[in-house]
């Protein structure tokens, strides 16, 4: 059963040059958000301890994947907040979704490539013009089963493999048949990746901002702009076209046209969201191990895993 813990304050250190834990249990209560969310809703704190958190996404019956990325599996949240293994060796997973076979597509950071998961294992690309793939970090799949992902590169602190010299950081999509395209360079800090509800505006975090493309019929992209000033992490989108940010103060929520709506504020720095339960309005948020939802007044796209 999922551990609920109650609030309680953070003793201050004596210490003048460091700033104590942040309590991933502390109680948050954001302003309302017309349309979103309601006033004096609270941001509800499950569990914290996990090692690494990231790639929530919703299953198809509502339930709830995240990636322990450090503990190298995936973790399934049922509909009554009860947490579970799902998968071992998931080779560090960063990012999930579902493709239009229902099968689990994971972009995998230890042996650098994009794959199926489950039912079965299968390599969908781990390399491009005989060069390996860098570390695959977030994807998001369209309606056709074809799959956007990012592939940064590593920051120094991480224990990566080295990439190909001049190698840049990317964008790709695998095509519904199976060919990997390199979509830009000009995405220098990738992270997350999500489609609009009709899948015509690919949204990219790069680094302080987000940049939107207009995608083509073959999956490609043109027209990138600059979409919003928000430095994020996941993002997600609901049914009215609204973007969701993963940031250090919260979650970012953003107009359909790149305009600042408010915050849902939160204990610790969050890194990927994605709208769960069956009717797809509640917010699933993770980040610095802990977990958290929140229930919206906004509806998730049904039928999309974030």
């Amino acid at each position: 059963m999922a551990a609920v813990v109650s609030s309680t304050a953070v003793a201050q250190g004596t210490s003048t040059t460091a700033a104590p834990p942040a309590d991933p249990s502390r109680e948050m209560t954001g302003a309302e958000i017309p349309g979103v969310i309601a006033a004096g809703t609270k941001t509800q704190f499950l569990r914290a301890g996990f090692q690494g958190t990231e790639g929530v996404i919703a299953m198809p019956d509502g339930s709830v994947l995240f990636c322990e990325i450090d503990a190298n599996r995936l973790i399934r949240i049922d509909q009554g907040g009860n947490f579970s293994t799902y998968l071992e060796d998931s080779n560090r997973t960063i990012g999930l979704g579902y493709d239009a076979k229902g099968r689990l597509i994971g972009a995998q950071s230890r042996e650098p490539r994009v794959g199926v998961l489950a039912p079965t294992r299968v390599t969908l690309a781990d390399s491009f013009e005989g060069q390996p793939l860098v570390r695959p970090n977030d994807l998001i799949v369209d309606r056709k089963g074809g799959i956007y992902f990012s592939d940064p590169l590593p920051n120094r602190q991480m224990q990566f493999r080295e990439p190909p010299p001049g190698r840049k950081p990317l964008l790709f999509y695998i095509t519904p048949d199976g060919r990997l395209t390199k979509l830009t360079e000009d995405v220098t800090q990738p992270n997350g990746v999500q489609l609009s509800t009709d899948e015509k505006i690919l949204y990219a975090v790069n680094g302080d901002h987000i940049i939107a493309f207009d995608v083509q019929p073959d999956g490609r992209v043109k027209n990138p702009r600059t979409f919003a000033d928000v430095a994020g992490d996941g993002l997600a989108v609901d049914s009215e076209n609204r973007l969701y940010v993963a940031t250090e103060q919260g979650i970012q929520v953003v107009s359909a046209k790149g305009k600042p709506l408010g915050l849902i504020p939160t204990p610790v720095r969050i890194q990927s969201i994605a709208f769960g339960g069956v009717d797809r309005k509640t917010l699933y948020a993770v980040g610095r191990g802990a977990v958290y939802r929140i229930s919206l007044l906004a509806q998730g796209v049904k039928g999309r895993a974030k």
